[in-house]
């Protein structure tokens, strides 16, 4: 099969020919439909040490953990569940399936658990995908595959957005306007947050924002995003999303909130920050950070997607095949107006 293939550290995917993945009993095979560029994998590229806490990619190695398609091949034990033809999306690695984590929607806390993208398991920047037959869920019929494709960030969004217990007089601000940022201003927006505003450093990210809810749009790069924020809502937010995830981000946050304020981390940040805790002492600051996603995360979006409670399609700049892809994760690495690239290996150059 065909896949973008990981080399060397800074050094472009190599698009080339490995061997098509085999079902292991509870597995299924998925042709890949669709598959999102995350910035996760952008900066994993990059990693030569654990320093930021990541082990560098092997040799080898195919990324790609944002995904959807069709089921191809069925495991022996999840044939009573999975037929071929099937449309579905998963969550991106595979557990044990009983333990009470897994039990529990929780699989990437699994002990046994093995993530997709990360050398073991190839991920979905590639034809085909092997997927646990548990962590599986079938795209409804009004989930196109590149919509599909975007379950797995509106998932992170809603976790983030689940876990700061929005109220509907929250005034909230969202700081980067990337994939993360964007997907944490809908679910705000659909939970009853009053003001949604959304601040990035490059307007051209800015008009996604608002025609995914945001009320107000801040341009970092020219306004004072506290000035602005006061201006729209009329106070500080009460609550401040860190969707940056690059030092000194956290503590811009602390610098936008309020005494009392909260604040939830949810971009990752792979380099050693600093921040100055007398802020957050003295204004008695809530701090949470959040990881990942539940399985009923997924489940959730699934049906709010499919039912057209949220409408993400703004979120999709552009769409390759293979012939592309490779120049469009690069160009990701730098700043644009872009924000979700998906891979349609099946896509023809043209």
């Amino acid at each position: 099969m065909r896949a973008a293939v990981f080399e060397t550290a800074g050094q472009p995917l190599t698009i080339r020919e490995i061997e098509a993945p085999v079902p292991q009993a509870t597995d299924l095979i998925v042709r890949v439909k669709a598959s999102g560029i995350c910035g996760s994998d952008l900066h994993l590229s990059e990693v030569t040490d654990r320093s930021g806490g990541m082990a560098p990619l092997g040799e080898g190695a195919v990324m790609g953990h944002e995904f959807c398609g069709e089921v191809l091949e069925v495991g022996a034990e999840a044939k009573g569940d999975w037929r071929p033809g099937e449309r579905v999306c998963a969550l991106p690695y595979i557990a044990c399936g009983g333990c009470l984590e897994c039990l529990s929607g929780r699989g990437h806390r699994c002990r046994e658990v093995v993530f997709g993208g990360l050398g073991r398991l190839h991920g979905a920047y590639a034809e085909y995908v092997r997927v646990g037959a548990a962590e599986a869920l079938r795209l409804p019929d009004g989930v196109d595959y590149q919509t599909g494709a975007l379950v797995e960030p509106l998932a992170v969004g809603l976790h983030a957005v689940k876990a700061a217990a929005i109220g509907p007089g929250d005034a909230v601000l969202v700081v980067g306007a990337g994939p993360i940022g964007l997907a944490v201003a809908l679910w705000c927006r659909f939970f009853g947050a009053r003001r949604v505003a959304v601040s990035d450093l490059l307007p051209g990210r800015l008009d996604k924002a608002a025609a995914l809810g945001a009320t107000d749009v801040i341009d970092a790069s020219q306004e004072d995003v506290v000035g602005r924020f006061k201006q729209a809502a009329g106070s500080r937010p009460d609550l401040v999303f860190d969707c940056v995830g690059v030092p000194g981000s956290q503590q811009l946050a602390m610098d936008y909130a309020p005494t009392n304020g909260r604040i939830v981390v949810a971009g990752v940040c792979m380099q050693r920050d600093g921040i100055l805790p007398v802020k957050a002492i003295t204004k008695e600051l809530s701090v949470r950070y959040v990881y990942m996603y539940d399985r009923q995360d997924f489940r959730f979006t699934l049906e709010m997607l499919d039912g057209g409670r949220i409408e993400p399609g703004a979120m999709i700049t552009d769409v390759v095949g293979f012939d592309g892809f490779a120049a469009a994760f690069e160009a990701l690495k730098h700043p644009s107006s872009q924000c979700k690239v998906l891979l349609e290996p099946e896509r023809l150059l043209v």
